[in-house]
Protein backbone atom coordinates (compact mmCIF):
# COMPACT_ATOMS: atom_id res chain seq x y z
CA UNK A 1 0.00 0.00 0.00
CA UNK A 2 1.26 3.84 -0.89
CA UNK A 3 0.12 6.85 0.80
CA UNK A 4 -2.43 7.46 -2.14
CA UNK A 5 -3.72 4.12 -1.51
CA UNK A 6 -3.71 5.00 2.53
CA UNK A 7 -5.26 8.27 2.78
CA UNK A 8 -8.09 7.23 0.76
CA UNK A 9 -8.55 3.96 3.30
CA UNK A 10 -8.22 7.05 6.32
CA UNK A 11 -10.74 9.24 3.81
CA UNK A 12 -13.70 5.52 3.75
CA UNK A 13 -12.85 5.25 7.30
CA UNK A 14 -13.84 9.07 8.48
CA UNK A 15 -16.90 9.07 5.87
CA UNK A 16 -18.05 5.84 7.64
CA UNK A 17 -17.54 7.67 10.53
CA UNK A 18 -19.25 10.53 9.73
CA UNK A 19 -22.52 8.89 8.02
CA UNK A 20 -22.62 6.90 11.20
CA UNK A 21 -24.35 9.92 13.04
CA UNK A 22 -27.76 10.67 13.37
CA UNK A 23 -29.10 12.96 12.54
CA UNK A 24 -26.44 14.17 10.12
CA UNK A 25 -24.17 16.92 11.32
CA UNK A 26 -22.19 19.14 8.93
CA UNK A 27 -18.20 18.55 8.48
CA UNK A 28 -15.32 20.11 6.71
CA UNK A 29 -12.22 18.80 6.21
CA UNK A 30 -9.05 20.17 7.79
CA UNK A 31 -5.39 19.93 6.33
CA UNK A 32 -3.80 16.59 5.11
CA UNK A 33 -0.23 15.71 6.89
CA UNK A 34 2.47 13.49 5.89
CA UNK A 35 5.42 11.90 7.62
CA UNK A 36 7.89 9.97 6.19
CA UNK A 37 6.47 7.19 5.81
CA UNK A 38 2.53 8.06 7.23
CA UNK A 39 -0.54 10.57 6.29
CA UNK A 40 -2.91 11.72 8.20
CA UNK A 41 -6.44 12.90 7.42
CA UNK A 42 -8.71 15.50 9.57
CA UNK A 43 -11.97 16.37 9.67
CA UNK A 44 -13.89 19.18 11.80
CA UNK A 45 -17.33 18.95 12.75
CA UNK A 46 -19.22 22.22 12.12
CA UNK A 47 -22.37 21.47 13.65
CA UNK A 48 -22.49 22.85 17.36
CA UNK A 49 -22.51 19.66 19.95
CA UNK A 50 -23.80 20.87 22.78
CA UNK A 51 -22.26 20.11 26.45
CA UNK A 52 -25.05 18.06 26.95
CA UNK A 53 -25.08 15.91 23.86
CA UNK A 54 -21.28 15.34 24.22
CA UNK A 55 -21.75 12.34 25.44
CA UNK A 56 -24.23 10.98 23.25
CA UNK A 57 -22.16 11.81 20.41
CA UNK A 58 -19.22 10.18 21.62
CA UNK A 59 -21.21 7.24 22.43
CA UNK A 60 -22.47 7.13 18.95
CA UNK A 61 -18.88 6.68 17.21
CA UNK A 62 -17.47 5.11 19.87
CA UNK A 63 -20.37 1.84 19.36
CA UNK A 64 -20.20 2.20 16.13
CA UNK A 65 -16.29 2.00 15.64
CA UNK A 66 -16.36 -1.53 18.08
CA UNK A 67 -19.54 -2.80 15.56
CA UNK A 68 -16.83 -2.05 12.86
CA UNK A 69 -14.05 -4.04 14.34
CA UNK A 70 -11.63 -0.98 15.56
CA UNK A 71 -10.08 -1.60 19.10
CA UNK A 72 -10.83 0.95 21.43
CA UNK A 73 -7.43 1.61 22.80
CA UNK A 74 -8.11 4.80 25.22
CA UNK A 75 -10.74 7.15 25.98
CA UNK A 76 -10.28 10.50 27.74
CA UNK A 77 -13.08 11.55 29.98
CA UNK A 78 -11.75 14.51 30.96
CA UNK A 79 -15.23 16.71 31.17
CA UNK A 80 -14.22 19.42 28.99
CA UNK A 81 -11.71 17.46 26.55
CA UNK A 82 -12.79 14.29 26.33
CA UNK A 83 -11.50 12.11 23.56
CA UNK A 84 -12.12 8.54 22.09
CA UNK A 85 -8.85 6.18 20.32
CA UNK A 86 -9.04 3.86 18.07
CA UNK A 87 -7.05 1.13 15.88
CA UNK A 88 -8.31 -0.92 12.53
CA UNK A 89 -7.25 -4.18 12.34
CA UNK A 90 -4.77 -3.33 9.52
CA UNK A 91 -3.40 -0.17 11.87
CA UNK A 92 -4.81 2.47 10.82
CA UNK A 93 -5.44 4.90 14.45
CA UNK A 94 -8.69 6.86 14.25
CA UNK A 95 -9.32 9.58 16.99
CA UNK A 96 -12.27 11.25 17.91
CA UNK A 97 -11.65 14.59 20.44
CA UNK A 98 -13.46 17.38 21.82
CA UNK A 99 -11.43 20.79 21.41
CA UNK A 100 -11.96 24.15 22.54
CA UNK A 101 -15.28 25.70 22.82
CA UNK A 102 -16.52 22.28 21.99
CA UNK A 103 -15.07 21.79 18.52
CA UNK A 104 -15.54 18.38 17.49
CA UNK A 105 -12.24 17.01 15.17
CA UNK A 106 -11.52 13.60 13.73
CA UNK A 107 -8.40 12.02 12.52
CA UNK A 108 -6.81 8.96 11.19
CA UNK A 109 -3.28 8.20 10.46
CA UNK A 110 -2.12 5.34 8.36
CA UNK A 111 0.80 2.70 9.29
CA UNK A 112 3.69 3.31 7.86
CA UNK A 113 3.49 2.81 3.88
CA UNK A 114 5.34 3.32 1.17
CA UNK A 115 6.00 6.71 0.20
CA UNK A 116 4.15 8.19 -3.05
CA UNK A 117 2.16 11.59 -3.71
CA UNK A 118 -0.85 12.01 -1.54
CA UNK A 119 -3.84 13.98 -3.11
CA UNK A 120 -6.63 16.05 -1.39
CA UNK A 121 -9.91 13.82 -0.57
CA UNK A 122 -12.17 13.64 -3.32
CA UNK A 123 -14.85 13.85 -1.09
CA UNK A 124 -16.57 17.20 -0.77
CA UNK A 125 -17.16 18.42 2.79
CA UNK A 126 -21.20 18.28 3.50
CA UNK A 127 -20.83 22.04 5.21
CA UNK A 128 -18.69 25.20 4.06
CA UNK A 129 -15.78 24.47 2.70
CA UNK A 130 -12.63 26.56 4.29
CA UNK A 131 -9.70 24.56 2.56
CA UNK A 132 -6.74 27.30 3.12
CA UNK A 133 -8.34 29.35 5.44
CA UNK A 134 -8.15 28.78 9.52
CA UNK A 135 -11.90 27.05 10.21
CA UNK A 136 -13.75 29.13 12.80
CA UNK A 137 -15.49 27.27 15.85
CA UNK A 138 -18.57 25.37 15.39
CA UNK A 139 -21.46 27.77 13.42
CA UNK A 140 -23.61 25.39 12.43
CA UNK A 141 -26.97 24.74 14.81
CA UNK A 142 -28.51 21.39 14.71
CA UNK A 143 -32.25 20.60 16.52
CA UNK A 144 -30.71 17.77 18.25
CA UNK A 145 -27.02 17.63 18.71
CA UNK A 146 -27.18 21.75 19.55
CA UNK A 147 -30.42 21.04 22.00
CA UNK A 148 -29.50 22.23 25.56
CA UNK A 149 -30.77 19.04 27.34
CA UNK A 150 -29.81 15.53 26.96
CA UNK A 151 -32.24 13.26 25.02
CA UNK A 152 -31.25 10.24 22.98
CA UNK A 153 -30.62 10.50 19.68
CA UNK A 154 -33.50 9.16 17.52
CA UNK A 155 -33.41 5.87 15.61
CA UNK A 156 -31.99 5.53 11.84
CA UNK A 157 -34.12 4.69 9.27
CA UNK A 158 -34.11 0.88 8.55
CA UNK A 159 -31.46 0.35 6.20
CA UNK A 160 -29.32 3.22 7.38
CA UNK A 161 -26.20 2.83 9.13
CA UNK A 162 -26.34 3.08 13.25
Amino acid sequence: MDMQEAATRADAMLDATMGAVVPEIQWTHDETTTGSCTVTRYRAVMTIISEQRRGSFLGVIERFWKKSGYKITSVNQDRENPAVFAKSSDGFGIVLAIGDKGQVFLKVTTPCVRESEVAEPTIKSNGPDYSGDEIPYPNVRSDFWSAGSSAVPPSPKAGEPR
